[in-house]
């Protein structure tokens, strides 16, 4: 009898687990869907007006959520494949992976270009127009996309040295550790991961350090501008934090594993909520809410929006 009410209580335990499992992907398909309506409303917005897709900092946030809706996509996809197990042939998984990747890295060096973007707006005002135009903006996003592709082109060179063709027509469940066949590997990738962490954290600290010193130094509209500076360095230092993190999730999630499976789902679902969508709906706070031009463009599109709507409501019901 002892054995039967433990057996109960295993499968009331199971069940409770898969329920629980079963709510948090459904929390995660509404917040991935909000974000990509929001995103989606602010890559509009962007495109409404001549001034922002000629001006630096514009551009550089067109980019974030650009690799921000990328990414949601893509590791919803691979959450819910994961969820349920399903297997894929590896040659679209290696898409997957090669993909998601490289958006792992373009936010976060992004996020620093935007950084020395304030931090050139500030301490070196005369000299903005000319490092920050539009031809400049389109060499940095190269640059972006070149430093970015890195460490998975370093991936991809030690997996592809390391598995034979037979390997790409496997189906399995398309998981990043799918991809990290030895420890060596694992290693490196943690490796060049925490270099790119340290090269972007001096960066945005000594920017931060230098436009302080500029706060303290400047007056009257000059130290409000100064401040409001300072304010989106810091946004972009905890935004960026949040990025850079979760490049080690996967280690972490590695290890507690080997303790408790159950252990590793719950920490597997927070790191995703905590270090994937927190730092994606960051970025219409800076820019969408707290820069006035952007705002009143954003306000403007919604409103007419809106207004369409009832007007062609309106319409339909006359017609009745």
């Amino acid at each position: 009898m002892l054995t039967d009410m433990a057996n109960n209580n295993s499968l009331v335990d199971s069940e409770f687990l898969r329920r629980k499992i079963n709510y948090q992907v459904i929390l995660v398909q509404i917040f991935v869907s909000l974000f990509l309506c929001i995103n989606f409303l602010l890559i509009t917005t962007f495109f409404m007006k001549d001034f922002f897709y000629t001006t630096m900092r514009y551009i550089l946030f067109a980019n974030t959520l650009l690799s921000d809706c990328l990414i949601l996509i893509i590791t919803n996809l691979m959450l819910i494949l994961s969820y349920f197990r399903v297997t894929i042939q590896m040659q679209l998984c290696l898409i997957l992976f090669t993909v998601s990747s490289l958006c792992n890295f373009v936010t976060p060096v992004t996020l620093t270009a935007m950084t020395l973007e304030r931090y050139v707006a500030v301490c070196m005002p005369l000299r903005h127009g000319e490092l920050c135009s539009t031809r400049r903006t389109v060499h940095c996003i190269l640059i972006i996309y070149g430093l970015s592709s890195v460490p998975v082109t370093v991936t991809l060179s030690v997996l592809f040295a390391s598995i034979t063709l037979s390997f790409y027509k496997q189906y399995m469940v398309c998981t990043v550790e799918a991809f990290l066949l030895y420890t060596w590997h694992k290693h490196l990738r943690s490796g060049i991961s925490q270099f790119y962490f340290l090269i972007m954290f001096i960066t945005i600290v000594s920017s931060y350090i230098k436009i302080m010193k500029v706060a303290k130094a400047a007056s009257g509209e000059d130290k409000k501008s100064t401040k409001k500076g300072l304010r989106t360095v810091v946004l972009h230092s905890f935004q960026l934090l949040l990025c850079l993190i979760q490049l080690w999730c996967p280690f972490i999630e590695s290890a507690v594993f080997q303790i408790n499976v159950v252990l590793f789902i719950n920490i597997r679902y927070f790191n995703y909520i905590t270090f994937y969508l927190a730092p994606r709906c960051l970025s219409p706070l800076i820019y969408g809410l707290r820069d006035e031009k952007f705002f009143l463009a954003l306000r403007h599109f919604a409103l007419s929006g809106f207004i369409s709507i009832y007007l062609y409501q309106k319409k339909e019901r006359k017609k009745y």
